[in-house]
């Protein structure tokens, strides 16, 4: 059974083999400070950005989610963007995913939060086949100025 819990400050060394799974998965790399900044970031209650981890019943953790609120122009209230989701490759199909999903749309619905929206790579077909179980697809196209 996964059990999904808030990112806490001493959670650095669980969050982090996930983290680098998540960049290695998009073929990213990222400076040493920057992961540190994002930590930082997720652990800080005063950003509007959030995190939790997926344990497994022996409480090691194998999926971690990050999301943040930010205003919309269609509703009075908050979206909630769920910017990243990963589940370690021996944990996928343990119904860890889908728990951090759960996790983030109940935070939301406590938040009164308007929606909850995330975007993933074309390619990424195994994430696709829980999404299309737990939302809806939009149909948009991402689009994004790198600055």
């Amino acid at each position: 059974m996964t059990h999904v819990r808030p990112l806490t400050t001493d959670d650095f060394d669980a969050w982090l083999p996930l983290w680098n799974g998540y960049l290695e998965f998009y073929d990213t790399k990222l400076e040493p400070e920057i992961t540190r900044h994002t930590f930082e970031r997720l652990t800080d209650s005063t950003t509007n950005m959030h995190a939790a981890l997926a344990l497994n019943e022996d409480g090691e953790a194998i999926g971690m989610v990050t999301w943040l609120t930010h205003p919309g122009t269609w509703s009075r209230n908050d979206y909630v963007y769920l910017e990243d989701l990963f589940v370690s490759a021996a944990a996928r199909g343990t119904g860890a995913g889908r728990a951090l999903i759960e996790h983030v749309s109940g935070w939301a619905d406590a938040a009164g939060a308007g929606k909850v929206y995330w975007l993933t790579a074309e390619t990424n077909k195994t994430a696709q086949q829980l999404y299309d179980r737990v939302a809806k697809k939009t149909g948009f196209i991402h689009y994004e100025i790198k600055k």
